[in-house]
């Protein structure tokens, strides 16, 4: 591949907060990617930068390359031994993914096509995890719900459709809030869901009248799911909830967890992220089909997800890439959840910018679910991205 330039400047993301965008000058065009950042992040994240955003783009701006031999996926390890060890995991992922852009240009195929050029065996959308309601670090109201999200997910072949109901399901969330929060005035959150000032049972009983309202309109199974996020309230070994207030221990945080699994297909980080005992209690004595969710626990770590799996801790992993800072990670972690029957979500950050390669990277690896947000800018593209696939094939 012929590099004329690369180059890196600052940009905003949805909440207004500095991430990078990175552009590609190749002998084929002009290619331009960035990276979101994460606003609830797991202690074993990699680094967004090496020192600084700003150190990151002077030693991108300052790097030559002009000839590379770059003509498949797995030639992403190119890029990584040039920048792993210069660049944080941030920078290191929007570089790889306007590599991929002008690789597909060059080769005429879609994103997608260079990690899966299988067609035939691409018999699945990944489906939509719409997130409508918010609490936790993700809202920015005094009063909130100790959980952090809250999910509607369609079981349906077509994901055009499956975006539908999800979007209505946005809608009539609304409603409801408008006629039992006093406080709801209409804001949302950092990723477009609803802001309010329920508590989690509350936030629940409206996430169910939603589901059943939804199956009733468009009569298909609707599922709903959760984002504890319980690092964000766990402190000094125990679980400080504050709406209302109460402190449970592990073993009474577990038990909470077992109850609610009744009720829900989807739990993600239940307990903090280093629990992995405790994940694997709440797994074993959950409702049968439950999907126990890791991201703070496995940060799509390949080391962390085998960890997850001798213990028996989860049958589902959130799939972030600059979580990691490397597509090629990104394949070996999901290469093993295939493997050993897990789960994989592949997952957009809170601040979000227009970027929308994550649909290719979700329909490419062939995940199972995809959580980019409901609605609204910088989650729209995605969605939309993702039916254009849908509708080419």
């Amino acid at each position: 591949m012929k590099v004329i330039s690369l180059k890196a400047k600052v940009i905003k993301d949805t909440r207004g907060d500095k991430t990078i965008e990175v552009t590609l000058k190749t002998s084929k065009g002009t290619f331009i990617a960035s990276a979101p950042n994460g606003k609830s992040t797991g202690i074993n994240e990699v680094p967004m930068w090496k020192k600084s955003l700003n150190g990151d783009i002077k030693t991108i701006n300052d790097y030559f390359i002009e000839e590379i031999n770059f003509n498949k996926f797995d030639d992403l390890k190119i890029i990584e031994d040039i920048f792993s060890s210069i660049i944080g995991g941030n920078s290191l992922i929007a570089i790889e993914f306007v590599f991929l852009k002008a690789l597909a240009k060059q080769e005429e195929k879609e994103v997608w096509e260079l990690i899966n050029s299988h067609r035939e065996k691409l018999n699945k959308f990944p489906m939509p995890v719409g997130n409508i309601m918010e609490g936790g670090l993700h809202s920015s109201s005094k009063i909130k719900p100790n959980f952090q999200e809250f999910h509607i997910i369609p079981i349906i072949a077509s994901f055009e459709q499956a975006v539908k109901i999800n979007k209505r399901a946005w809608e009539n969330c609304r409603e409801i809030l408008k006629n039992i929060d006093k406080t709801f005035k209409g804001k949302t959150s950092d990723e477009n869901a609803w802001i309010t000032s329920l508590s989690d049972e509350q936030t629940i009983e409206v996430l169910k009248e939603v589901k059943d309202n939804m199956q009733d309109e468009f009569n298909r199974t609707i599922h709903i799911g959760m984002d504890i996020a319980a690092s964000s309230f766990f402190k000094i070994n125990k679980y400080i909830y504050k709406n209302p207030k109460s402190i449970k221990s592990k073993d009474e945080q577990i038990k909470y967890m077992q109850m609610l699994s009744k009720d829900f297909f989807y739990i993600e980080d239940p307990l903090e992220e280093n629990d992995f005992e405790g994940f694997s209690k709440i797994k074993e004595k959950s409702a049968n089909g439950t999907l126990i969710v890791g991201d703070d626990l496995t940060t799509t770590s390949v080391e962390r997800i085998i960890a997850a799996k001798k213990r028996n801790s989860i049958n589902g992993v959130i799939i972030k890439p600059n979580q990691i800072g490397s597509l090629l990670k990104v394949k070996e972690a999901v290469d093993y959840c295939k493997k050993n029957n897990i789960k994989t979500i592949f997952s957009h950050r809170s601040g979000e910018t227009s970027e929308n390669i994550l649909a290719d990277l979700a329909f490419g690896f062939g995940a199972d679910f995809i959580k980019t947000g409901t609605c609204g800018k910088d989650r729209d593209e995605k969605l939309n991205r993702m039916i254009e696939i849908e509708r080419s094939l």
